[in-house]
């Protein structure tokens, strides 16, 4: 395995919208080795509304489609990819929901998620002030968009 196919990064797109798979993947591989994570596995799903909005119910039990969901795997659960690689988990992201929050500007906003949802699977969180700050700072470094 060539050293720039880690960490991996695995892609499931499930909806309409052109996603830039080669540069997505290489956002989200930047943002782990920038983290400290040479090697791991990563899901990136991107979703129709409908099957963002029954996650969010399903895992938050919060009704109708959300931007961006985290679904990590514990390491205790020893959780491995192929070739023994330790699995991240899954970030899926709804294409549509983010062309609506960011109309003049998709792509950015599409960006923006990923490295959200990545920062959640790394155990950052924005329930507080402190820890919100510290998770902003970084996705907007690391995506070049300022969150709203």
């Amino acid at each position: 395995m060539d050293e720039g196919d880690q960490p991996r990064i695995l892609i499931s797109n499930r909806q309409e919208r052109p996603i830039d798979q080669v540069g997505v993947a290489a956002l989200a591989r930047d943002v782990l080795r920038s983290e400290g994570i040479e090697v791991a596995e990563l899901s990136l799903s991107f979703v129709t509304d409908e099957e963002i909005a029954d996650l969010h119910e399903r895992y938050m039990n919060e009704p109708g489609p959300t931007d961006v969901l985290s679904f990590p795997l514990d390491d205790a659960d020893g959780a491995e990819g192929r070739d023994d690689v330790p699995l991240l988990g899954d970030v899926v992201v709804a294409p549509a929901v983010a062309a609506r929050d960011r109309p003049d500007d998709p792509e950015a906003e599409i960006r923006l998620l990923v490295v959200h949802g990545i920062l959640h699977l790394l155990g950052y969180d924005h329930d507080e002030d402190g820890a919100r700050t510290r998770m902003w700072d970084r996705q907007e470094r690391y995506s070049g968009v300022r969150a709203p």
